[in-house]
């Protein structure tokens, strides 16, 4: 699989806007990030998606009038491919050493419970 591009602060801002959405129109996509940014222009969301495509981070379908685009990454193998980037830049690839320094940046007390609940499960063995 050819490696997937690393997107800018802006253009992370609108995946996480379109992945939920699945597939969207521009539009769609400048309404869906004005509950966030309600000072951002259609013409700069617009101008990014084309930057984005060119790119190849988004997918675009244009037998339509307004063309379709969609994420042409999951939101997983985005956050997989970030999260092994990061590792290995600012942690020496120790995943420990990340761990710690996230729970050391502050977590809630749900956050800590859900974290235990998982580890725990995954010492039980397999029934």
């Amino acid at each position: 699989m050819a490696s997937i591009p690393k997107p800018t602060p802006a253009e992370l801002e609108l995946l996480q806007a379109i992945w939920p959405l699945g597939s969207a129109t521009a539009k769609q996509v400048h309404e869906a990030m004005l509950a966030e940014k309600p000072d951002l222009a259609y013409g700069a969301v617009l101008r990014l998606m084309q930057i984005m495509h060119g790119k190849g981070l988004l997918i675009r379908d244009e037998s339509q009038r307004s063309h379709v685009y969609a994420a042409a990454v999951a939101r997983e193998a985005m956050q997989g491919n970030m999260l092994q980037d990061l590792l290995q830049r600012a942690f020496a690839g120790s995943a420990k050493a990340l761990v710690l320094a996230a729970l050391k940046s502050g977590i809630s007390k749900k956050e800590r419970a859900e974290i235990e609940e998982l580890l725990k499960q995954e010492d039980k063995p397999n029934e």
